[in-house]
């Protein structure tokens, strides 16, 4: 057997799962702008139209992609505690998007849930359920909570500046923002997607979100219109 054949042989195929998991670590290293079928291809030692068996095109890849990193989070705890379970599974969820810090971007770019992210919908709305909150309340509460069941929020109030006394001239157009800014404390690296979006300030909102939930439940709330 020649050097060459040798190398074929030992070769590991090539299927759908080897190049998702390759894609998903050339993101990983290099940012998602970087990554191309090209690149991917490289990576894999593989001619470019080898990765087309497996992926039409560069939107299947990251289509593939996002159910990957989806495919990450933990599975729902056992427990008669919803807020509890709820909790701890977009947590979780979260844990996986600080560890690929593309796949928040990549998830918002997808046309339309992808079969993993709807499966993961499936069971947090489940998990509402089971924690008594109604058919209506758990509509309203997935609209609510948005891309945060997810694991990570869009600010639109970002006080993650640089450091120091604010700008005069903004600080007087603008006090109460300045005053806020000037109160701010954020993890410098727990960013996930843009704006102040760190740790604390999540945990904070999620924990408030999930007590009015409750506390809807237990009124028996429903968005029905009083006559």
């Amino acid at each position: 057997m020649t050097r060459q054949e040798a190398t074929h042989t030992q070769r590991i195929p090539l299927n759908r799962d080897r190049v998702l998991r390759a894609a998903v670590a050339l993101a990983d290293a290099t940012g998602i702008d970087a990554l191309s079928m090209r690149r991917l291809a490289q990576e894999l030692d593989v001619v470019p139209m080898a990765l087309y068996k497996h992926v039409a095109n560069k939107e299947e890849l990251l289509d593939g992609m996002a159910d990957a990193v989806v495919g990450e989070i933990d599975p729902p705890a056992a427990g008669p505690d919803w807020q509890r379970v709820v909790r701890g599974r977009i947590l979780s969820a979260r844990r996986v998007l600080l560890r690929h810090p593309w796949a928040a971007r990549v998830i918002e770019s997808r046309t339309g849930p992808t079969p993993a992210v709807l499966a993961y919908l499936d069971s947090m709305a489940g998990s509402f359920r089971d924690g008594g909150l109604s058919a209506d309340l758990t509509h309203h509460v997935m609209h609510a909570m948005g891309s945060r069941l997810l694991g990570f929020s869009q600010e639109l109030f970002d006080t993650s500046g640089p450091s120091g006394p604010p700008d005069p001239g903004l600080a007087a157009r603008y006090p109460h923002i300045a005053e806020l800014a000037a109160t701010a404390a954020h993890d410098g690296g727990s960013t996930v997607g843009g704006g102040c979006d760190d740790q604390f300030e999540f945990e904070f909102a999620l924990d408030l979100l999930l007590d009015g939930f409750e506390s809807l439940r237990r009124q028996g709330w429903t968005s029905a219109r009083k006559t």
